[in-house]
């Protein structure tokens, strides 16, 4: 066994994952597992930086985990830096800031690397299933971007488009620097048309339509399951590897986009990071579910820090 450390720095939230790796036997034991909602991309769509208070809740974040790493004693630490930090004009100020913290370096990956990682993290336990039908598509819906990556034992085909929850929110859903609440059936309309052009862009490239299995990723995902087993807190063991089928996810998603901030905010098992952004998040998973075809999305808590801790080990 070799421990490692792999954190995951996404446009949305930074994740860290402290584990014991047995490569020969693929055993991944979980020591500490836990999620921070930064913002990190807190206004680069509009202003192509990163901004200072972004940065400071980032960094804080690190501190903390530099210090459940310290304790835990990893052997190995793998940092990846995701959608904003590779969009951002003052990156260089992000990686001086995290060397300065954590000692390594984060490697802002490209979305071909990202999607290989969350394919690994989340097909390695599913690959032997036999009530899973192959090739998987695994969706990863992040705060930037999201992936979409095919393949059966290895990938076959990858993409990275650039829609995500809080980048359909803040270009759709905010005016003067407030979320709509509810949002209006036109801002709905512009949002959808944004992700049905992501989704033309990602068949370009990746054959969405001839995986047997979907697979998604990441808080969008995860929250929807949640919420369709009413769950009163949020239930990682509850949540992994549930099923949704595409009417709950279409009925969750209709609900939430036509609520206030205090409804959703009333969701037991809702994170309050999210909660500005999950409609946005629900209706990205949807639209790639009717695309497909999909009668339901199979839910996994295994997801690019799996991926990146097995990189490592």
């Amino acid at each position: 066994m070799t421990r490692v450390a792999a954190v995951d720095c996404g446009t949305n939230s930074i994740r860290l994952l402290v584990a014991d790796a047995d490569p020969a036997t693929g055993e991944l034991v979980e020591l500490d597992r836990r999620m921070t909602i930064v913002r990190l991309g807190q206004g680069v769509d509009r202003t192509g930086r990163l901004a200072p208070e972004a940065l400071e809740r980032t960094f804080a974040a690190c501190r903390e985990y530099a210090g459940i790493i310290e304790r835990h004693g990893a052997e190995r630490l793998r940092f990846v830096a995701t959608s904003a930090s590779r969009d951002a004009e003052n990156r260089d100020e992000f990686v001086r800031g995290v060397v300065d913290i954590l000692g390594v370096e984060p490697e802002v990956i490209t979305g071909d690397q990202e999607a290989e990682f969350s394919f690994t993290g989340a097909t390695k336990e599913l690959t032997g299933r036999a009530d899973l039908a192959r090739p998987f598509l695994v969706v990863d819906i992040g705060g930037g971007s999201t992936e979409f990556v095919v393949g059966s034992e290895h990938v076959s085909a990858a993409r990275s488009v650039d829609v995500g929850c809080v980048r359909m929110t803040e270009r759709h859903l905010v005016r003067d620097g407030v979320v709509s609440d509810p949002p209006t059936e036109k801002q709905i309309a512009a949002m959808r048309a944004d992700i049905e052009a992501a989704l033309d862009l990602a068949e370009e490239t990746v054959p969405l339509r001839a995986a047997h299995t979907l697979v998604g990723l990441a808080g969008s995902v995860t929250t929807v399951s949640a919420i369709a087993q009413d769950l009163p807190e949020y239930d990682s063991a509850a949540i992994h590897h549930s099923r949704v089928s595409h009417d709950r996810v279409r009925e969750i998603t209709e609900h939430l986009l036509r609520s206030t901030h205090a409804e959703r905010a009333a969701i037991p098992s809702l994170h309050p990071g999210h909660v500005d952004v999950i409609g946005a998040g629900a209706l990205i998973l949807l639209a790639i579910m009717e695309r497909i075809g999909a009668q339901e999305v199979v839910v996994s808590e295994h997801d690019i820090l799996d991926g990146i801790a097995w990189s490592v080990a």
